[in-house]
């Protein structure tokens, strides 16, 4: 068969066959429908995972995918290495998938899990949201920003929802997914201490979701800090978790001590181990119901197995993904 392959760190994947999967006892074989393309499968590719040193090369690449079962089921599963999900078959368990609603695109239900699982945890675990919060989503228009924007307003009833990011089409878009207001960036995140100031004041933010770190990070943080040494007290949760603006940041000691921020980091080692039994059990049953129901979206483009190289190095839109189908 067919299956999406590295031979080296730091390479894109090329398609080639390798052998058909086998089945363990209690296993099936499914026909794989699609395989997205995601920021940990490049990153374990490019060698920059703190996982890429565990993986043995050659390598089959994909790590969930949707999967039709022998017996017409079409099911959400993980890949268990060494096998890979862009791959034409997969062996399964079927004690171990989620059987996906109708209304559900094969590849959405590819691409979803890990973004939205992240977006979950950092709202309900990092985040610690309640209903009624006002939130802001710095990187709003990347892929899991935006579901974070959506998760935050119609799954945790926030009574407000404010997206920061640099694409105006996908400001947009995020307006009619629960954003109540934007702020665009401009090259240098000029402006967007004012701007974050100008919102804070006239309703305090309770829950910050940083995907960005490096300026931004710095403006807003500057943004939620007091000048004024009789200012009221408001607790605001500053949840850091992506850094595609940039790794470090200058943080004055005095910000911190002059407001209630509460700076934490959303990551695998910060999510209670439980969290993880109930992804399977009821949160991506939710997220799929979800997204069955047109309350969830997630913008995807299909390319074939075949064209996984080009697949790899090909640009996306803001808040795009990219699924293999055989």
């Amino acid at each position: 068969m067919k299956a999406a392959v590295i031979d080296a760190l730091g390479r894109a994947p090329v398609c080639r066959e390798v052998p058909e999967p086998t089945a363990p006892d209690g296993w099936v074989v499914g026909r794989v429908r699609a395989a997205a393309i995601k920021n940990i499968e490049r990153m374990l590719a490019a060698g920059t995972h703190y996982g890429s040193g565990k993986m043995s090369l050659p390598a089959q690449m994909g790590l969930d995918a949707v999967v039709e079962l022998p017996d017409g089921r079409r099911v959400y599963t993980g890949a268990t290495p060494p096998a890979g999900a862009m791959a034409e078959r997969l062996a399964v368990n079927p004690a171990q998938v989620i059987e996906l609603p109708e209304g559900v695109d094969d590849a959405v239900a590819a691409a979803l899990p890990n973004a939205a699982v992240s977006a979950w945890f950092a709202l309900e675990y990092a985040g610690q949201i309640q209903p009624g919060q006002s939130v802001l989503v710095l990187g709003a228009t990347g892929v899991t920003g935006g579901l974070a924007v959506q998760l935050a307003a119609q799954q945790f009833g926030a009574d407000r929802v404010v997206a920061v990011g640099r694409d105006e089409t996908r400001l947009d878009q995020l307006r009619s997914m629960g954003a109540d207001s934007v702020i665009r960036l401009d090259a240098d995140a000029a402006g967007l201490t004012d701007a974050v100031r100008a919102l804070h004041a006239e309703h305090p933010f309770d829950l910050v979701l940083d995907y960005l770190w490096g300026s931004p990070a710095e403006q807003t943080l500057r943004a939620l800090a007091n000048d004024d040494l009789a200012a009221s007290f408001h607790r605001t949760r500053f949840v850091q978790i992506g850094e595609s603006a940039g790794p470090t940041l200058s943080l004055p000691a005095a910000v911190l001590r002059s407001a209630g921020i509460e700076l934490v980091g959303q990551g695998a080692g910060s999510v209670p181990h439980e969290a993880f039994g109930r992804v399977p059990t009821e949160i991506l049953p939710a997220l799929f119901a979800m997204v069955s129901a047109g309350t969830l979206t997630l913008t995807t483009r299909t390319m074939n197995l075949d064209q996984v190289e080009s697949a790899w190095a090909e640009p996306t839109a803001s808040g795009e993904r990219i699924a293999l189908t055989p």
